[in-house]
């Protein structure tokens, strides 16, 4: 027998003694469309000190944080007046004494102006304070990775509603 031979017969051995070990494999288990493995039934449990992972509420590390989450502070679907604005929309236009409390006048970006109390409601915050020379929000952190869920934003009083931004 030539060597081409040898070699060949040698292929043909393996590939035939490989055949019957893929033949006893059985299928691979089918698959949720939640990417949870369904076990089969003649699957044998797995050994006690085997890993298996649980997710019980946790995230998907796999998952992109990014554009997840609804954006609640979209222009399509904000409540009307003074509970649709941002913060940062707004703009103090004067202060003034309104019996033993101090009320605010605030400009929006529809033009028209709003007077506030302490305690009311914005889109992202609520009026915090208001004192003699500026209003305190107390803006609401819309951030899943921060610490800090609440940041105070001073605004003072601008002359005339100008804005220094």
């Amino acid at each position: 027998m030539t060597m081409k031979c040898r070699a060949a017969a040698l292929v043909l051995l393996i590939a035939g003694a490989s055949a019957p070990a893929r033949a006893q494999q059985p299928p691979p288990a089918p698959v949720e469309p939640g990417g949870k493995v369904t076990p089969q039934a003649n699957e044998p449990a797995p050994p006690s000190g085997a890993y298996t992972y649980k997710p019980e509420g946790r995230r998907d590390p796999f998952v992109s944080l990014l554009g997840r989450a609804s954006d609640s502070r979209s222009a399509t679907n904000r409540p009307t007046g003074l509970a649709g604005f941002l913060i940062n929309e707004v703009v103090v236009t004067g202060i003034v004494r309104s019996g033993p409390s101090l009320v605010a006048t605030l400009r929006g970006p529809d033009n028209k102006t709003y007077i506030v109390r302490s305690g009311e409601r914005l889109m992202d915050g609520t009026v915090k304070s208001i004192s003699d020379k500026q209003v305190v929000f107390s803006q609401d952190v819309n951030d899943p990775l921060s610490l800090i869920k609440q940041r105070e934003i001073p605004k003072s009083v601008r002359p005339g509603g100008e804005s220094m931004e």
